[in-house]
């Protein structure tokens, strides 16, 4: 997508800058992070930034359809698109700028990034949407497709959530994944303690909420925890809440267990497994790509656990090949769709395919194989992934219980007992239960 380059500070600019990449391929996270790296900017306008490009992807569907009756998508620059949808997206969605304001703060952009034309265009189609009003929601007959439109969620995901939770779980679902993400944190263990890390944080001016999913987790607002001193000495984290359940559900201790991470970068869990093993224990961490390796080793140091990680480059449909050793312990946190980290990642809804999934699904079924040829006599093995569909959660468990017989499927535990009234032995954590990320969580042992 070809944009004007041009040097500004104002947030309305860079947020039609980084949609525009993102719309070329880029993560809107790894975007924003570099956007606010680079530019001189107040907290208010990095507070616009992140929502004008948050919100331009979530609500990417929704937009189409309002601005559908008023251009000509072969004669709009994509740039210009995009600008209009941020335009779109305040008039819609947010409530605290005045619609002249907004209006006038668009064109001014449009002068900025483009010339005088550009913005005549814009004023054009901003009044005219304004006059003619836009097209109405309730008037799409299909109701899937109006859920499709409302809800921003490619067609093929809502068809498949209605038929594996019904259409008032879907609703639920699809309400929640448009709201702010919660920025939590997990205390580490090794360096330090609860009451240390509140009393930092609070004292830097930050509000921290204990978390009700997890122990030792704890929601923060009100400032960026990565420049606090807490994080910079190694004292926390950032990692959601529902992240750190299938280390919790791994039954680790301090006895000197060997634990194996299968897909471990960055890193998160595969440090949180090391403060629980504590000193006698050790993990070793696998990842495919040589440079995550270095992610993984740097952030166990920067966590004071590095004497009890060390990290491998490997296919983990390779481990029956290239380890020898067995494993007390074994996380297989599958590479997935990644479809319960909308909130966090939402242009993933747009990428995603169903034959992804399908694809996706037989990866997972044989990487869980090739693990579990290394899980000691009665070791445990856990099996998570950050999605919500059934083809990579309970379909791979169920196949690989079929190819397995000397696994049996446990219980799933919490240390708050999540979920305790469910009746399947794993655990789906959907974004609307708890406002986290989702997640599944399968854990089996092995028998002999």
């Amino acid at each position: 997508m070809s944009v004007k380059k041009v040097n500004s500070n104002n947030p309305r600019v860079l947020a039609v800058q980084t949609l525009s990449r993102v719309k070329d391929g880029a993560y809107s996270n790894l975007q924003l992070n570099q956007v606010i790296k680079k530019h001189q900017l107040s907290a208010a306008d990095r507070s616009l930034l992140t929502t004008l490009v948050y919100g331009v992807i979530q609500h990417r569907l929704t937009l189409e359809f309002y601005l559908a009756p008023f251009i000509n998508p072969a004669k709009i620059d994509p740039w210009v698109r995009e600008l209009l949808y941020t335009a779109l997206f305040q008039w819609q969605f947010l409530d605290r700028v005045p619609k002249h304001a907004l209006f006038n703060e668009s064109i001014e952009v449009a002068k900025i990034m483009g010339h005088q034309g550009t913005a005549k265009y814009v004023t054009a189609i901003l009044h005219k949407m304004d006059r003619e009003g836009l097209p109405n929601l309730q008037a799409i007959d299909n109701p899937t497709e109006r859920l499709v439109v409302e809800y921003s969620v490619p067609h093929w995901l809502v068809e498949n959530l209605i038929s594996q939770v019904g259409q008032s779980k879907t609703l639920a679902i699809l309400k929640s994944i448009n709201l702010a993400p919660k920025q939590s944190i997990r205390v580490n263990s090794a360096l330090s303690t609860d009451d240390q890390v509140v009393a930092s944080l609070e004292e830097a001016g930050l509000k921290v909420k204990k978390s009700a999913i997890v122990p030792h987790a704890y929601l923060v607002t009100g400032g960026h925890v990565a420049t606090s001193q807490a994080f910079l000495k190694g004292w926390i984290i950032l990692q959601d809440e529902s992240a750190m359940l299938p280390v919790e559900s791994m039954q680790l201790n301090s006895s000197g267990q060997s634990v194996l991470d299968v897909a471990a970068a960055p890193g998160g869990k595969t440090t949180q497994i090391a403060a629980a093993v504590g000193e006698a224990g050790h993990v070793l961490a696998l990842d495919i790509h040589q440079h995550k390796i270095k992610l993984i080793l740097d952030n166990a140091q920067r966590l004071g656990v590095g004497n009890q990680v060390s990290a491998q480059m490997l296919d983990a449909r390779q481990i029956p090949n290239q380890l020898s050793q067995q494993f007390d312990r074994v996380l297989v946190d599958a590479p997935c769709s990644g479809l319960g980290l909308l909130r966090r990642k939402p242009e993933i809804r747009y990428e995603k395919t169903l034959a992804d999934v399908e694809k996706l699904a037989k990866l997972q079924g044989e990487i869980l194989s090739a693990s579990s040829h290394i899980v000691k006599k009665d070791g445990i093995m856990v099996y998570s992934t950050c999605t919500i569909l059934q083809q990579e959660n309970s379909d791979v468990v169920q196949q690989f219980l079929a190819q397995h017989p000397n696994f049996e499927l446990l219980a799933t535990k919490t240390d708050f007992n999540l979920k305790s009234d469910r009746q399947e032995k794993t655990l789906q954590i959907y974004p609307d239960d708890y406002l986290t990320d989702g997640f599944f969580i399968a854990t089996f042992q092995r028998k002999e």
